[in-house]
């Protein structure tokens, strides 16, 4: 039976063979410096797009133990490329504080209706001052999984708003594991120049390095891979990111 060739199928052989190309360029016995390995991704980062640069640690810790959870936050010196629309669920004073400070949407109960009646998740980041989790608590089960939950470790329950909203425009970046102990994140934008990545990965890891659980035995730090959106996947040696 000939093979029919659709515009999807042209689309994903086109796609194949830039890929293809871009693995030519890795070479995938060599485990990279940062530096370079960087400078690598945004070199093959070819889409008509601007790529998000993501790394990818897999940690030596047991998520399922409370005392191995890595979660944290951290503003990156160049950001991430991305304005973050923020939602804050305030009221009072704290919600007039949260207005001046630029955060996109402001309001309590009204926002806990519009969330589960309408299905809306038209922000990226959710902040809550103490006295509202009670309120925040009924969306538990819906933005729990989308990873939207407001966070004491993350900064994103607290009373200080403005410093909350101002950190996540400014770039902001939450990392925690995932059910395999791996932590995803942005760290920038392939059109970054390689001394801004370079500085806002080192930043993170700098935080990821600080967190590491006291009862920890054995190595921190298993793998690391950098990548862009399209990209494949580029391996550090992580002996040198490894404070």
């Amino acid at each position: 039976m000939p093979t029919i060739t659709t515009r999807r199928n042209y689309k994903m052989a086109k796609k194949s063979k830039k890929y293809v190309e871009a693995l030519g360029k890795i070479d995938r016995t060599k485990l990279y410096e940062s530096k370079e390995a960087l400078a690598l991704v945004s070199e093959i980062a070819t889409a008509k797009f601007d790529e998000t640069v993501e790394a990818h640690i897999k940690l030596g810790v047991d998520s399922r133990h409370a005392d191995q959870q890595v979660r944290g936050a951290i503003v990156l010196p160049h950001g991430t490329g991305k304005t973050k629309k923020v939602l804050v669920f305030a009221k009072g004073e704290k919600a007039k504080e949260a207005e001046a400070a630029g955060a996109d949407f402001v309001g309590a109960e009204d926002l806990v209706q519009k969330i589960q009646k309408e299905n809306w998740f038209d922000f990226d980041v959710v902040v809550a001052t103490p006295d509202m989790m009670g309120v925040v608590g009924r969306l538990g089960r819906v933005l729990g999984p989308k990873g939207l939950m407001p966070n004491p470790k993350a900064g994103t329950v607290t009373m200080d708003v403005t410093k909350a909203v101002n950190d996540i425009k400014a770039g902001k970046i939450e990392y925690r594991l995932d059910k395999t102990n791996i932590i995803h994140v942005p760290v920038g934008k392939a059109s970054f120049t390689d001394e801004q990545l370079n500085d806002n990965f080192q930043s993170l890891m700098g935080a990821i390095n600080k967190a590491k659980p006291a009862s920890l035995k054995g190595q921190y730090i298993k793998s690391a891979t950098l990548t862009s959106t399209m990209g494949p996947g580029v391996k550090l040696n992580v002996v040198k990111i490894t404070q």
